[in-house]
């Protein structure tokens, strides 16, 4: 399916309006964008009969999109967030991966950080400044902000995932701490800690999980797989097993229960109350253009990197954020008005499978050896070129070079076919592609090119791309994401809410079209999306 949507994109076919999008005749109050961290789009078929509250109500109530997926091959948090943001893909918004190497400082950067500002804490030093600088394409928010002085709040454990959704501006933009021990904001978003932001934080704790116990929802014989997952990868102070008791690794809400906290419910639960209070104290959806409510939830993604999407505790997961979920819905239900506003559903990329869960059903998976990548392509180049090291990083799939080395490597064909063919002898590399075949060929026949070039951005791209084989991931433990593989392009698109038409659609869309839809709905449009609204959904 996803070859087939990568050649749809190219001839410009996904997407496309069954009929011209028209202006609405009495838009939505409020608009609320939430993405779902690391959501497979089958999480819906495989769970959805443990769901009876905000998940189950947007599926049976809302318009469900089931062929949805990234047309591009970095899928990462930072680019999902952008591109779902934006209505544009990477190699047009510039935000490539979580990070990558900057040639001109010689150093790996996060997507988000900017040396120009220091950010502003709420009960936690801070010693870094992030922004939105490095997205090159305005926002929804962005835009509604300009167009119809909107008020914007955004929200996420993750800096990434907050950032981009809001993008350049914002009433409250807040993420954790990168020792997740506070929160924090932008003063692009805030010079001051806002006091809405400060009254959430004084009587809601993220020490008062201290000390419960995550269980089971239901009885295990309810769950579809064992509760032991060869392979799987707990935080410290946990087994692989439930239950999972948040204490630590000592007697305080040290470090340690901070990461169990965050790979937990509860997290979402926190993440949940912190929306809400947002809508009431911003009086978001009462003002007399739209405004909007960005949550992006965390914590899936986090957990399922060490449990998998096979896993008891993911199932379990999904369970209480269709509970969390809900409780928001009624909340903005009380806050806004029943059927008053409207939600778009989507997630930043998917997920593969455990590897050691693959290769146990007999299916050929397993870890890519970044080392022995970096080494081959040193012993290639090594008989030409002489001793030293010649690559400078390897970052997901992004192998960088040193300067001049990449030129030297296209003055001689034999020596680039070398490092190539050693590349490709490591297990697990399905493909090496170089920047210059796929930079500008967002239109290619072959699927692999096509994708690899809507996430090249010139200058900020490797000088080679390392496509791994299905089943396989660029990490040593673990599950991750990144490829354009079908397991991590699929997401799940669901509107629900003002506006829209409520079914199961079967069209190729991608989470380029969700601003794009928002956009319609709110009587704007976006002119540097790539992404169409999805009129067959809206009434």
């Amino acid at each position: 399916m996803h070859r087939l949507l990568a050649l749809a994109i190219a001839a410009g076919l996904v997407g496309s309006p069954l009929r011209p999008a028209a202006a609405p005749n009495y838009p939505p109050r409020l608009a609320v964008i939430l993405v779902i961290d690391q959501m497979r789009a089958d999480y819906i078929d495989r769970f959805q009969k443990d769901w009876t509250g905000g998940l189950k109500r947007m599926v049976t109530e809302g318009a469900w999109f089931r062929q949805a997926a990234y047309p591009y091959s970095e899928t990462f948090t930072c680019a999902g967030h952008a591109t779902i943001a934006t209505g544009a893909f990477p190699h047009r918004h510039g935000i490539i991966q979580n990070v990558w190497w900057d040639r001109d400082l010689s150093k790996q950067i996060t997507c988000t950080e900017d040396p120009r500002v220091r950010d502003v804490g709420y009960g936690t030093p801070v010693r870094t400044g992030d922004s939105a600088h490095r997205l090159l394409t305005p926002t929804f928010a962005d835009v509604m902000r300009s167009q119809m002085r909107s008020h914007v709040a955004g929200l996420s454990l993750k800096d990434r995932s907050a950032i981009m959704l809001a993008g350049h501006g914002g009433d409250a933009v807040t993420w954790m701490s990168d020792t997740v021990d506070g929160w924090m904001t932008s003063p692009v978003y805030s010079t001051a800690p806002m006091p809405v932001v400060e009254k959430f934080l004084a009587v809601n704790k993220m020490s008062a999980d201290y000390g419960k116990t995550w269980t089971r929802l239901f009885p295990e014989s309810h769950y579809a797989n064992r509760d032991d997952a060869l392979g799987e990868v707990p935080p410290d102070g946990w087994t692989r097993t439930f239950p999972h008791v948040l204490n630590g690794t000592g007697e305080s809400a040290d470090s340690s229960f901070l990461a169990q906290w965050e790979r937990s419910p509860f997290a979402d639960a926190f993440l949940g109350r912190f929306a809400a209070a947002l809508v009431e104290g911003f009086q978001l959806g009462r003002h007399d253009t739209p405004d909007i409510l960005a949550v992006s939830f965390s914590s899936p993604d986090i957990l399922g990197h060490g449990f998998g999407p096979d896993s008891q505790e993911i199932q379990d997961m999904y369970a209480r954020l269709d509970q969390t979920i809900g409780a928001l819905f009624e909340r903005i239900d009380a806050l806004v008005g029943r059927g008053q506003w409207v939600a778009a559903l989507t997630a930043d990329h998917g997920v593969s499978r455990l590897p050691e869960a693959v290769m146990r059903d007999g299916i050929d998976g397993g870890h890519v050896n970044s080392t022995a990548v970096v080494n081959a392509v040193e012993n290639a180049m090594r008989p030409q070129l002489g001793t030293g090291r010649r690559v400078v990083a390897l970052t997901g799939s992004d192998l960088y070079f040193a300067p001049g080395v990449y030129a030297k490597l296209q003055d001689s064909p034999g020596l680039m076919s070398s490092v190539i063919n050693a590349i490709e002898a490591v297990p697990g590399v399905e493909r090496v592609l170089r920047s210059d075949e796929v930079r500008g060929r967002e239109k290619s026949s072959d699927p692999l090119v096509m994708a690899e070039a809507l996430s090249y951005f010139n200058g900020r791209s490797g000088d080679l791309i390392i496509a791994p084989k299905r089943n396989w991931m660029v990490n040593t433990s673990g599950v991750t994401h990144g490829s354009a593989n079908v397991d991590d392009q699929r997401v799940p698109i669901v509107l629900f809410g003002r506006g829209i038409q409520p079914g199961r659609y079967d069209q190729s869309v991608t989470p380029a079209d969700v601003a794009p839809t928002l956009a319609t709905l709110c009587g704007i449009t976006l002119p540097q999306a790539e992404g169409h609204p999805l009129t067959v959904a809206l009434q």
